[in-house]
């Protein structure tokens, strides 16, 4: 559970960064993906959790 928690504050400090750094970026990127279809953003959200599990499985053993 504790590795749960730091994982999300980290997800919010990742976020919050970006937000502070380019908020322009971040703003064109979300029009960009409410623009998308729902197949790519789904398959796009599928490679990533993959990619994700893989780097937690790797690091974690």
């Amino acid at each position: 559970m504790y590795d749960l928690i730091v994982a999300l504050g980290l997800v919010l400090v990742i976020e919050g960064l970006m937000l502070a750094a380019v908020p322009g970026a971040v703003r064109r990127a979300t029009e960009a993906i409410a623009q998308t279809p729902d197949t790519p953003l789904r398959l796009a959200g599928l490679i990533g959790a993959i990619v994700g599990l893989v780097i937690v499985w790797l690091v974690r053993g």
